[in-house]
């Protein structure tokens, strides 16, 4: 019965099913955010990693 109760016209389950969802657009936000942030970094990371192989592979030929 608690989630039939009325404080100022709102019903609160109402509110809560709001602050779920709420919560879950947030967190597919920062989820993505995340994903793309921890790509970039991957690819600056390999492309460090590939100068350094190219550098090692440069100085064996001479």
């Amino acid at each position: 019965m608690f989630l039939l109760a009325r404080t100022g016209g709102l019903y609160v389950g109402d509110v809560i099913v709001q602050l779920f969802f709420l919560l879950i657009l947030v967190a597919v936000i920062v989820g993505v955010i995340t994903f793309v942030v921890k790509a970039r970094k991957r690819n600056k990371q390999l492309s460090r990693i590939e100068e350094k192989i190219d550098k090692l592979s440069q100085g064996e030929k001479k």
